[in-house]
């Protein structure tokens, strides 16, 4: 079975902002090669003086704190092995197809970030117990649908802040942080949307009631979802799961042994179940599921495959966590259980 591609390059999604994708066969690798881990801009990457770059930390703590890059490096430093995923990654299959980043299945990537825990960094300020989020602010700025101009802004609350694997960080895959990815600092939030770990982080502001700007509440949120509260906020990847060989549109041949590949995640635990339909959901069997790489990490599958008949096969993929798998889509196309990939033989 023809089940590689030479794809070695991101699949463009748009240049300005830049928004490129994963070609899926590189994510079959425990760590995403750096040249291929997707890119998700709101905003045009910003300009950076990496030797007058501070991180603030304000608001409700006991120490206010400018630290340089120079300190930051000082400090405790650890890894997470972690796969990261756009929140709206899969939403050009949707039908209709939603408003924002038409993303096909590649916004997403499994990468090593190295830094600190943020914790580490709020000990430094004296953070108050009144605190209740993390402010964290970008330097990445621009002008949203309706002529507003924002800079990109999220928060966290307290108790995934101090997460020991929450980190700030300034290497991917062991080298400095590229400009696409936040050079030189970002926030790495395992296990939640990407849109968490901001990029090009310049302040940190404690605050003692929720945040309301314009992607906390306006973007990036559960719309008309009977799970969620109207507008609450994306945290935690939803169980999902990809097919990354045969690739969509890939050459097969009738009757020829072959191997269906992919990977699954979760954010709410870990993968524990992968099942593969190759009559188009009529009938599923388990995969075989290897181990994950760390708790934060996407979990390999494979199935045995034999095509029986010519033409256009429809392979599908559908995965289960410890926490029971919820997996919706929203108006904006967030979290997505089954993948599906066509073929020809």
């Amino acid at each position: 079975m023809n089940d590689r591609t030479t794809i070695q390059s991101l699949l463009v999604v748009s240049d300005h902002p830049r928004n490129a994708e994963t070609p899926l066969p590189a994510l079959d690798a425990a760590v995403t090669p750096s040249a291929l881990v997707y890119v998700r801009c709101n905003f045009d990457i910003p300009v950076v003086d990496a030797a007058a770059w501070t991180l603030s930390l304000e608001g409700c703590c006991a120490r206010p704190e400018v630290l340089t890059l120079d300190r930051l490096g000082a400090m405790s430093h650890r890894e997470v092995h972690a796969t990261v995923e756009c929140a709206g990654n899969g939403r050009k299959l949707m039908n209709p197809v939603p408003s924002g980043t038409p993303w096909g299945l590649g916004a997403v990537s499994t990468v090593v970030f190295g830094g600190t825990p943020l914790r580490y960094v709020l000990e430094l300020c004296g953070l108050d117990p009144a605190a209740v989020e993390i402010v964290c602010e970008g330097a990445d700025r621009g002008t949203v649908d309706d002529g507003r101009a924002v800079r990109f802004v999220r928060s966290l609350p307290r108790e995934q802040a101090l997460h020991p694997d929450t980190l700030v960080a300034w290497t991917l895959n062991g080298e400095p942080l590229e400009p696409a990815h936040g050079y030189p600092l970002r926030l790495v939030v395992p296990g939640w949307y990407g849109v968490a770990s901001v990029k090009w982080l310049t302040r940190l502001i404690a605050v003692t009631a929720p945040f309301t700007g314009h992607f906390q509440t306006e973007r990036y949120v559960y719309l008309d979802h009977p799970e969620y509260e109207q507008r609450a906020p994306v945290t935690f990847m939803h169980v999902r799961s990809l097919i990354t060989s045969p690739y969509e549109g890939a050459a097969i041949r009738v009757g020829e042994p072959g191997t269906i590949r992919g990977i699954a995640w979760s954010g709410f635990g870990a993968v524990r179940r992968v099942d593969v339909s190759t009559d188009e959901g009529a009938a599923w069997r388990p995969a075989r599921l290897r181990p994950a790489a760390s708790p934060w990490a996407a979990a390999n599958w494979e199935c045995d495959w034999s095509p029986q008949h010519a033409g256009e096969q429809v392979l599908m993929a559908r995965a289960e966590d410890t926490a029971g798998g919820s997996s919706p889509w929203t108006p904006r196309g967030t979290g997505w259980a089954t993948a599906t990939t066509r073929c020809t033989g």
